[in-house]
């Protein structure tokens, strides 16, 4: 005699995510060191480029090198969403939690939407403590609470949408363990950018690539909305001339592909 288990799909997918969202934020309750090392990287960043390297580095408009760098510092904290995602979903895989929540009767896509909000919760809390750090050395929003609120937002719908392309990555890989090593190649995309230095002196074919790489146009949109922007030069491509669309363009495109990408890896594994 056989027994067949049948799961039926909650109808209630708000509640799923709830749920799901505090299941992750009571990891990180438990594990608060996640936060403090979320810092790490930028503040770190912050110390070798805007006090180390910083003096040699011309800022456009002739504005202080480190008001030029904070607002890049505060999109490397948005793009760098793509590794703890990666690790997070190749652990629940490999673990076997993933497995558990597919036999449960809620919605597959509830499931990676709950990790997502707590993600972009604790990236708020980590962008406010950057933004707080980029105070305390004297970068300034310029231009009014608003258009820094705008900038703020803008960060953090990025940060949403390299959380799901990290789902995506991290339910390829796996294993915990090879999702961890694979996150060093994000590194290079926010280095081909103009978040440390402008595009400007870089070879003809580097130049290209930094300034339609979309760390550069969300670089660009928090210098404007901030005030710290010197304004786009003469032969600066259209990413740069209009970097708030260029980026919501290029969130759109990573949602459309990636959210559909993940759910269905997710829905598909084990079978």
């Amino acid at each position: 005699m056989t027994t067949t288990t049948v799961t039926t799909v909650t109808r209630r997918p708000h509640t799923d995510v709830w749920a799901l969202t505090l299941r992750v934020l009571w990891y990180y309750k438990n594990s608060p060191g996640l936060i403090f090392v979320s810092l790490a990287a930028p503040l770190a960043m912050l110390v070798v480029f805007g006090y180390v390297f910083g003096s040699a580095i011309a800022a456009p408009g002739g504005e202080s090198y480190r008001s030029y760098l904070m607002p890049g510092l505060y999109v490397l904290i948005a793009v760098n969403a793509v590794m703890p995602s990666m690790v997070g979903a190749a652990r629940d895989l490999e673990r076997g939690m993933t497995d558990r929540l597919r036999t449960m009767p809620i919605s597959r896509g509830a499931t990676l939407l709950g990790q997502a909000f707590a993600d972009l919760f604790v990236s708020a809390v980590v962008l406010a403590a950057m933004i707080g750090v980029g105070l305390a050395v004297g970068w300034r929003a310029h231009d009014g609470v608003g258009r820094a609120a705008a900038a703020f937002g803008i960060l953090l719908l990025l940060r949403f949408c390299m959380i799901w392309l990290g789902f995506f990555l991290g339910l390829l890989c796996g294993r915990e363990d090879i999702a961890a090593q694979a996150g060093i190649l994000v590194f290079p995309i926010g280095m081909v950018s103009n978040v440390f230095v402008p595009t400007a002196g870089m070879p003809g074919w580097l130049r290209a690539i930094a300034e339609w790489n979309p760390v550069s146009c969300a670089a660009a949109v928090c210098r404007t909305l901030f005030g710290d922007n010197a304004g786009a030069a003469a032969t600066s491509p259209w990413t740069l001339v209009h970097p708030v669309a260029a980026t919501l363009g290029w969130c759109a495109v990573l949602l459309l592909v990636f959210v559909p990408l993940a759910v269905r890896t997710f829905s598909r594994h084990g079978r």
